[in-house]
């Protein structure tokens, strides 16, 4: 840290498979420094109380004034469960449990809209598609990126500040467009009642694609076979229908992006999450574009807007420290 006389607060980015912690501050220009990160597995630690101890024990200095969480989940609703981990959270009892005065909880991508709302200019904004303009200053922006899970979040400027809005729209139905995505639902329906978009556009999701291309080559996929290594070898292009089981995904999130580009009334789009950044340069290749305009009599629309990929390390946990420093004052 540059300045610690600054007052600091402990942010999170919670989600499926792993929690960062770092300390927070804003500096006399009002930017805001995070620590390095520290990164725990959700699985090694049966719950949150666990895992913020095991950071507090690495940062015998520390004494935060407050918390501001990024969860992956519906942070604002109560009692809750992180969608994709066993953690559960409870807005009543953290502050408690942290022995902290004042613990903020928000959604991940909500985090993150906080922090692309708070950007100068096109700092940390890498073009991936669309007109080479910066975000518009006073139009809606859709928020979201696939990891563990789908993070979807959009935000509108009203006079200077930025009205973000959490959704859970990764928990619609899946809709098929073509005979992969047929396979592919017809097989998790015999294991789901009921199929959400998240099955698909995630990181497990390249696993239920990779099944339906094998199926559709009169292949049987390797039982078993971890999505880590589907995605490995597709983007590294070294066996075809792994590359072919990528490609799919690309297409399906671009298509999937445009969707809500229109349910959102969206004139910028900000692609997030960890397998965001991973496939940059696929991102940019024409067929997530394609995919993205191929929205019929609004084509002409879609192509007007631009869409970018936010490149900052830790865009929850800035968002996250945005946000609070936004909310109360620490003198």
């Amino acid at each position: 840290m540059t300045n610690t006389a600054a007052p600091e607060i402990a942010v999170a980015d919670i989600g499926g498979t792993n929690a960062r912690f770092a300390r927070a501050h804003m500096d006399s220009d009002g930017a805001i420094t995070l620590s390095e990160p520290t990164v725990l597995g959700t699985g090694e630690f049966p719950k949150f109380a666990d895992a913020w101890r095991a950071f507090l024990a690495q940062q015998p200095d520390f004494k935060p004034r407050g918390a501001s969480l990024a969860l992956a989940g519906p942070a604002s609703r109560g009692r809750f469960k992180l969608t994709n981990a066993d953690w559960a959270f409870d807005a009543a009892d953290l502050s408690q449990e942290m022995d902290l005065p004042r613990v903020a909880l928000l959604n991940d991508f909500e985090a993150i809209a906080h922090a692309v709302a708070g950007l100068s200019g096109e700092e940390h904004l890498d073009h991936i598609a669309g007109p080479k303009l910066p975000l518009p200053q006073d139009e809606t922006i859709t928020i979201i990126g696939p990891g563990t899970g789908l993070g979807i979040a959009h935000f509108r400027r009203h006079r200077g500040e930025a009205i973000i809005q959490a959704t859970e729209g990764s928990h619609i139905g899946f809709a098929p467009v073509n005979e992969i995505d047929d396979r592919m639902l017809a097989a998790l329906r015999k294991v789901h009642d009921r199929v959400s978009l998240e099955r698909v556009i995630s990181g497990d999701g390249i696993a239920h694609i990779y099944a339906a291309i094998c199926a559709m080559e009169g292949q049987i996929a390797p039982a078993g076979r971890d999505p880590l290594s589907i995605w490995q070898s597709g983007m590294s292009g070294d066996e075809p229908l792994t590359a072919r089981a990528v490609a799919h995904f690309v297409k399906t999130l671009g298509r999937v992006t445009g969707d809500y580009a229109l349910a959102h009334g969206a004139s910028g789009i900000v692609m997030a999450g960890g397998i965001g950044l991973r496939l940059r340069d696929h991102l940019k290749a024409p067929e997530f574009h394609q995919a993205f305009l191929n929205k019929g009599r609004y084509r002409a629309m879609m192509d007007a807007i631009p869409i970018k990929l936010i490149t900052h390390p830790q865009p929850g946990m800035l968002g996250a420290a945005t946000a609070y420093f936004a909310n109360h004052h620490l003198g």
